[in-house]
């Protein structure tokens, strides 16, 4: 036992995983790493050990496997290892027409970013509440601001995110427990890949770093807010998207992807 707190990271292989995982042992935080891929988590775990000196607790799991999803759940709430942030990262996203993508494959995508975040939050609450303190930061997207035509079940999953996140941040109001929703733009991850979406689709100005992306939820978390966007273009978008009339984004969102 150690008198650092202590905070589990999902899809802590690489990305804006990592990335927290980095900026938390630099904080000296220990670390459970949650990811399908051990031997990257493995790799992780001693390069911040030899870097920091904290403790890293890998734990390999597929979070959209409900049986690996439940083993994580146990380890957060086992209240003799209290896990004091949670950060809900692990996710993906499908590019396509939603007729034509594979359902098998929206469902385990439903399952991760939306399931598993639920699930998880559940699991790390009841401990946090109970001691008065705790943080917990899911990450949504600023695809949930508006729908996204070819993009409609991950747009769907982050609005979901980050409503799910803004009600039970309210609920723990007063309580020393603070949730955010941190909400990226475009970010030079694996993602992007995964979901076969090029960088030169995108303006290079409106691109983050995933060290970026962290330190943005980081921070927003320490000011207790409900909601972190990095980058003035994103934050705008924001603001513009309450503003406008649902009929006419959507006409947006529908014209501009027809010219893709």
């Amino acid at each position: 036992m150690t008198d650092r707190p202590t905070a589990l990271v999902t899809g802590a292989s690489s990305g804006i995983g990592q990335a927290f995982a980095c900026l938390l042992a630099a904080k000296g935080h220990d670390l459970v790493l949650v990811a399908r891929r051990k031997d990257r988590l493995e790799e992780l775990a001693k390069e911040l050990d030899a870097q920091h000196g904290v403790s890293v607790e890998v734990f390999p799991a597929d979070l959209s496997d409900p049986t690996q999803l439940t083993s994580v759940e146990q380890r957060l709430a086992d209240d003799s290892r209290p896990v004091d942030l949670l950060i809900n990262n692990a996710g993906f996203g499908t590019a396509g027409t939603f007729a034509s993508l594979d359902v098998q494959r929206q469902e385990e995508m439903i399952r991760l970013n939306v399931l598993a975040v639920v699930r998880l939050t559940h699991a790390a609450l009841g401990g946090m509440l109970a001691r008065g303190r705790g943080g917990i930061i899911n990450v949504s997207s600023t695809a949930g601001f508006q729908p996204i035509p070819g993009w409609s079940t991950y747009a769907a999953t982050k609005a979901f995110i980050s409503r799910f996140t803004e009600g039970i941040a309210g609920e723990c109001a007063n309580t020393g427990v603070v949730v955010t929703a941190l909400c990226p733009g475009f970010t030079r991850t694996e993602f992007q890949d995964q979901a076969d979406f090029g960088e030169d689709m995108v303006p290079k100005f409106l691109w983050q770093t995933p060290e970026e992306v962290a330190q943005a939820g980081l921070d927003a978390l320490e000011r207790k807010r409900v909601y972190a966007v990095p980058g003035w273009a994103y934050r705008t978008l924001e603001v513009t998207t309450g503003l406008l009339p649902k009929t006419l984004i959507r006409k947006a969102a529908t014209m501009r992807y027809r010219f893709m």
